[in-house]
């Protein structure tokens, strides 16, 4: 049996009607889709660009207008899949060797906890200023584990990593052709004057309270020098020169998941503080008291460099073992104390030496230098308070010079 077809014999079979190309954009299946012609900067050949899936024909041309602006400045970088937490991931791992360990934690905690919950499945090339814009707003709004408002400081932290982590976007991976972090606004830093601050008298009280303890030496030099409490700790006898009156503050310790990490200072850079007499006495007495230590222990020393400060056994100390001894020290005193002392914190010692400074009119110069302060302007902002007390006395004494 012969089936017999319907038509006319003329009659063609109706042709499924292309797609048109119009100004660089055209509809393929659901999606919209645009090209651009990017000279190649290595040959100079001018090759056609296809990028897809734009849900709309208005999405798909200001993608375009987009493209051909970045093309013209020689910009243009292909459209990438990677999300904003797979570049980070990335991003970290790349530049472990250049970031101190401890900052390295700091920038994972910092990331886990602040950007991957906000934009970590966005496209890293979807990424616009408004979105860092309402990442910070949403942060200062409830970003806390409880979803309670963030601190400034930890935003502008915050800010700062994603600066360094998206201007290599642009200048080491060239994911993207410029950093929307840069055009984001973020709220202004606010520079926290230290707490209580003591006065001389105080500190003096203070350390006849510590020469009880056998690291009275810690204290009176991180008094005596402002230095920072994991910078004296990595201190080494061949970085003091007692003859000389001066030491060498060449890294520092930090704690890395539990871990007693030594790395470098704060600044990355070595810096050479001086010290006076009374403290050459101390670092004498204590480097004695260190060798007979050591002569008590014989064999089961465990020291195996020389380095400054150790427990009685010559093993490293943790940062966080000394951090609460000042408060122990306190409390005892204030007990049976008619005066007692103010509490502070081990890192306010370092405050204590910049305030007194500052108020001697020691320049803000010399004094950023010993703090191993990268700018003086930093010096600025944190003891402003004490520079504008200062001031109020500036009047009189340019007067008195004149007489």
């Amino acid at each position: 049996m012969t089936k017999t077809l319907v038509g006319t014999p003329n009659e063609q079979p109706r042709k499924k009607k292309a797609p048109r190309l119009r100004d660089g954009v055209m509809k393929r299946g659901t999606t919209w889709s645009y090209v651009i012609r990017v000279r190649d900067p290595e040959t100079g050949e001018s090759k056609p660009r296809w990028v897809g899936g734009f849900a709309t024909e208005e999405d798909a041309k200001a993608a375009r207008d987009e493209a051909r602006v970045n093309a013209r400045r020689g910009e243009y970088v292909d459209r990438n899949e990677i999300t904003v937490a797979d570049y980070l991931d990335m991003w970290i791992e790349d530049h472990a060797m250049e970031i101190k360990p401890g900052t390295l934690e700091d920038y994972r905690i910092g990331i886990r906890l602040y950007v991957k919950p906000y934009i970590g499945k966005m496209r890293l090339q979807a990424v616009r200023p408004s979105t860092i814009t309402k990442l910070y707003r949403d942060l200062l709004a409830k970003g806390s584990k409880n979803g309670k408002p963030l601190k400034v400081s930890t935003v502008t932290h915050t800010h700062a990593i994603l600066c360094r982590a998206f201007r290599d976007a642009v200048l080491v991976h060239e994911y993207i052709s410029s950093s929307p972090v840069e055009k984001a606004k973020r709220p202004r830093a606010d520079f926290d004057a230290p707490g209580t601050i003591w006065t001389a008298a105080q500190l003096r009280t203070f350390l006849t309270l510590a020469r009880t303890h056998r690291l009275h030496a810690f204290f009176h030099l991180a008094a005596y020098t402002g230095a920072r409490r994991g910078e004296l700790l990595n201190l080494r006898w061949r970085d003091i020169d007692l003859d000389g009156k001066r030491i060498t503050i060449k890294g520092s310790v930090g704690v890395v998941e539990g871990q007693r990490v030594e790395g470098t200072t704060k600044s990355g850079r070595t810096r050479v503080v001086s010290i006076d007499d009374t403290t050459v006495n101390v670092l004498g007495e204590h480097q004695k008291a260190q060798e007979a230590e050591k002569a008590r222990v014989g064999d089961s020393w465990k020291g195996t460099d020389d380095t400054v400060f150790t427990t009685a056994w010559g093993g490293p100390i943790y940062p966080t073992t000394v951090t609460g001894l000042p408060r122990k020290l306190i409390e005892a005193h204030n007990k049976t104390a008619t005066d007692p002392l103010p509490m502070i914190r081990l890192h306010d010692l370092r405050h204590v030496h910049a305030t007194l400074l500052l108020l001697a009119s020691v320049p803000v110069h010399v004094v950023a230098a010993r703090l191993g302060h990268a700018d003086p302007a930093i010096t600025l902002r944190v003891y402003a308070h004490v520079i504008r007390s200062a001031e109020t006395a500036a009047a009189d004494i340019f007067a008195k010079s004149l007489e």
